[in-house]
């Protein structure tokens, strides 16, 4: 046996490592299988290029092994193995990394890799942020006696011969007393399917018991036969390891359900990503049904690097927009730190951002190009995550354009050019401006809904929380375009023609009533305007002016702060139709008393109409109806 110091540069690296170089003690097991993982993958590089000469590289596993009683939890692999020599150089001299001069030495003629996952040479040293004690002991694919390393959490180490007959390494961690919870079956089996569900060699953790085919010939109520198997926890070949041609739909749904064994609805659709240069990327993005409120969507996609998972925070590298979705990105080119948990800033994640971006739009125009009458069934479910990039990304916004569906309150879809050719004739104002009309709610603007369409107007229907600002941003890529919605006033002056009404009022008539309805009307709510409509049109409107409203609407989505409208009241034009009946009758109406009585009424009623009435104001309207029709 011979003794000797660990080749650091500090006197003790060990506190360093367990308190600072990883942000979470559990990954320590990610770390080890890791390396298991790497070793197996080298061997079997090694046999397949022919430098194993006599070593067969057979079907090996990882086995994880607890045992409480002792405190012990063992990592065992069937890989490449460590000469006495070569652990004094990978695992004395921290921070040089094994992976890193193997894949320099065996990368390929095109300069790949054989899938090995270190990079750092630290992950072994996780095991003392868990462990007060750990041993090594491993025996080489060459023929060189075993070693038997051992260390207690200090830069001192023991290293002596072992007798292991079998290639492989295995890592025994004396679990510390302050962390014992790694020494139970339900937690490390959590840990498994968190970090190594997709690991690329087979990861065992104890048995199950599997039910064989009754034999032929048994009776019905005979037990079916049973035996002890392998208890693998990991799928090794998941479906963003395989090419797209070699996968069906029922594979791409069937691969959903095991990301996500607790979600019952079926993924929309999937998009393969798979590509070789100028970056290594494979993954699978699926669509979900998506819902109105876009903070419970984020953080479903998983990162892997070379099918180790990293995290489900992609942020970095997927754009923001996309951070709904679901699924999984595989790159060895994304950049992380030491403890592989955090990003790092690099041109490649740019460039993996802009790629996903593409893929995703190119897809959707595929979609909306091959089955247009599915795709628009599908637009309610994804159009938040179209409609959020479109927003932020301008890229994308162009592309969308040839699929960016807008809705009519009647249930047609038009995409934005077939649209604005569908109304021009119709909704250009006296000024040569294509104003679009839309609603955010059918069943609250109906009224308003209604009177667009008898003037023979088409109404969109944007219902997004984000659709205030993606409209700013459409108007200003588009020349002499306005959106407004259809209660911001009234239908008449939400299209200017050059035929004005003239009123039925005299000028005195109307500065009479203006100064009677001024002292009955809330001034802190209503803004009173008199107008000459279309006798038909109601007596009185309530609207809310376009640009107060969509900068509430921005305040409510983070965007309208800057604008000053923080806290800003609820104000309301009440437009007053001078040329309707009970607008005469009101002006002509002898008494004070019964003038204020049919006010109120005419004013309640245009507030139900918005929805503005309710309480104790909505329970006095009714008792005053019932009392006028008596």
């Amino acid at each position: 046996m011979s003794k000797g110091t660990i080749n650091v540069s500090v006197d003790n690296i060990f506190p360093l490592i367990k308190k600072f170089l990883y942000s979470d003690h559990e990954i320590f097991l990610r770390e080890l299988i890791s390396n298991a993982t790497d070793a197996t993958l080298k061997m079997k590089h090694l046999a397949n290029i022919g430098e194993a000469k006599g070593v067969e590289y057979g079907n090996p596993i990882i086995e994880v092994k607890l045992d409480k009683k002792k405190k012990e939890l063992r990592i065992i692999d069937q890989g490449i193995g460590m000469t006495k020599e070569e652990v004094e150089k990978y695992i004395n001299e921290i921070a040089f990394s094994g992976a890193e001069e193997f894949i320099e030495k065996y990368k390929d003629k095109n300069g790949k890799d054989a899938g090995i996952i270190g990079h750092f040479g630290l992950g072994f040293y996780s095991a003392f942020m868990v462990a007060k004690k750990v041993e090594i002991i491993t025996k080489s694919y060459k023929d060189e006696p075993a070693v038997h390393w051992t260390c207690e959490g200090s830069p001192e180490f023991t290293i002596e011969k072992a007798d292991k007959k079998e290639r492989g390494t295995e890592i025994i961690l004396h679990i510390a007393d302050d962390s014992t919870e790694f020494l139970e079956e339900s937690r490390i089996r959590e840990l498994l399917v968190k970090y190594n569900k997709f690991m690329p060699i087979p990861i065992k953790f104890g048995t199950r018991t599997e039910t064989l085919p009754k034999p032929e010939g048994a009776k019905e109520d005979d037990k079916a036969p049973t035996k002890e198997v392998d208890n693998i926890i990991n799928n090794p070949n998941p479906a963003w390891t395989k090419q797209p041609t070699e996968l069906e739909d029922k594979d791409y749904k069937s691969f959903y359900r095991e990301l996500y064994p607790m979600q019952f609805e079926e993924p929309l659709f999937h998009i393969h990503l798979n590509v070789d240069y100028p970056f290594n990327l494979t993954g699978i993005l699926y669509f979900p049904k998506m819902t109105n409120d876009m903070s419970i969507q984020k953080d479903k996609i998983q990162l892997y690097q070379n099918q180790v998972f990293v995290t489900d925070n992609v942020e970095g590298i997927v754009p923001e927009f996309l951070t709904m979705l679901r699924g999984v990105i595989d790159s060895p080119d994304i950049p992380l730190n030491v403890s592989r948990s955090y990003l790092q800033a690099d041109g490649a994640v740019k460039k993996i951002s802009s790629y996903i971006t593409r893929k995703v739009a190119d897809k959707l125009k595929s979609l909306f190009n091959n089955d247009r009458e599915g795709f628009e069934k599908k637009w309610n479910d994804i159009k938040i995550v179209i409609e959020y990039g479109m927003l932020t990304e301008d890229k994308f916004f162009e592309k969308a354009q040839d699929f960016a569906l807008y809705p009519t309150v009647d249930g047609n879809y038009f995409t934005f050019s077939e649209f604005k050719e569908k109304i021009k004739d119709v909704q250009t104002d006296k000024d040569d401006k294509l104003v679009i009309l839309y609603a955010s709610d059918k069943e609250e603007q109906h009224s308003y809904i209604e009177a667009a369409k008898e003037k023979g107007y088409e109404v969109l229907l944007l219902d997004s929380p984000i659709v205030t600002h993606l409209l700013q941003k459409v108007e200003s890529k588009e020349e002499k375009i306005s959106f407004v919605r259809v209660d911001s006033d009234h239908i008449e002056n939400l299209i200017k023609k050059d035929d004005a009404q003239i009123s039925k009022l005299s000028d005195e008539e109307k500065e009479t009533l203006k100064t009677f309805l001024d002292g009955v009307i809330p001034k802190e709510k209503f803004s009173v305007q008199l107008e000459a409509l279309d006798s038909n049109a109601n007596p009185f409107i309530i609207t809310e002016p376009e640009f107060m409203r969509r900068m509430k609407d921005m305040q409510k989505t983070g965007g309208g702060g800057m604008f000053g409208m923080g806290g800003f009241p609820e104000m309301y034009n009440l437009i007053v139709n001078t040329n309707h009946e009970l607008v005469s009758e009101i002006l002509n109406t002898k008494t004070d008393k019964k003038k204020e009585r049919l006010v109120n009424q005419a004013l309640d009623l245009a507030r139900l109409s918005k929805n503005l009435l309710k309480g104790e104001e909505l329970t006095a309207f009714i008792k005053r109806s019932y009392e006028m029709i008596k």
